[in-house]
């Protein structure tokens, strides 16, 4: 049975910027291992998978799978899902709800008249601080030394809202770009609170730039990962993002993507 997908771009205005992400419409009936085998293939930072919701008064269930596992929530893939939904539908919804691992999310969709042209979200779950780390642990991770870390504001902190992280803050823009993943220090620190990346940022920006951070993100042991700027409110995190368009669309076959 084929599949319908869409490709978006999201955290940008253009096409081919940004985070990619694949969008398959109608999961119903695919199984854990298709859906993982599906992703993998696409090889994308996230690929989404919608399905009909367990509750009638929510709008779908999505899954989120990465291209080596299921994770229960992530900004960008409910951003461009939402996005994408919205752009299906005769009108733009105001708000959609979608069921997930870690909750209920809602999704606010952006219009421009009658074109949607973005979505805001409202994290699962209020934010929790697990684990504290050294500044020396969080620097190993980063190839960088203590000095490069600030602690003032807050320790080097493992957080979720959904899905954990370890939040480090910088204190330079030059940290941040000599900033490179060690893999050993990786393996001695994660897996720990259900976390293996590292989102480091620094508020060392000049004031000339339409910023307020600049961040970087290293997902498991090496790898890095794109993400987007993004903040925090007193009820959780909410993102917001603008694109261009779908960058493709088709169809995926389940039986063929899960016997690869």
């Amino acid at each position: 049975m084929q599949r319908r997908y869409i490709t978006v771009d999201v955290f940008t205005d253009r096409a081919f910027g940004g985070n990619p992400l694949a969008v398959v419409l109608d999961a119903g009936g695919l199984s854990t291992a298709q859906m993982q085998a599906i992703a993998s293939e696409f090889n994308y930072s996230e690929t989404t998978f919608v399905l009909p919701p367990q509750d009638p008064t929510h709008d779908a269930q999505v899954r989120i799978f990465t291209v080596n596992r299921e994770i229960p929530f992530a900004g960008h893939p409910n951003v461009g899902t939402a996005f994408v939904l919205a752009t299906q539908a005769a009108k733009p919804p105001a708000r959609l709800r979608f069921e997930e691992k870690a909750g209920l999310v809602p999704v606010e969709i952006l219009t421009d008249g009658d074109r949607a042209v973005g979505a805001e979200l409202t994290a699962p779950q209020p934010l929790g601080k697990l684990a504290r780390l050294t500044a020396e642990q969080a620097a190993a991770c980063l190839s960088l030394t203590a000095a490069d870390i600030r602690n003032d504001r807050h320790p080097p902190r493992i957080v979720s809202v959904g899905l954990p992280f370890l939040v480090v803050e910088l204190a330079s823009r030059d940290a941040l770009r000599r900033a490179k993943p060690d893999a050993a220090a990786f393996a001695k620190t994660f897996p720990r609170d259900g976390s293996d990346a590292v989102y480091f940022y620094t508020r060392d920006v000049p004031p000339t730039e339409a910023r307020d951070l600049q961040a970087r993100m290293f997902h498991g042991i090496g790898r890095p990962f794109r993400g987007s700027r993004h903040w925090q409110r007193h009820r959780g995190c909410r993102r917001a993002a603008r694109r261009s368009g779908e960058r493709a669309g088709g169809r995926v076959e389940a039986a063929h993507r899960a016997g690869r």
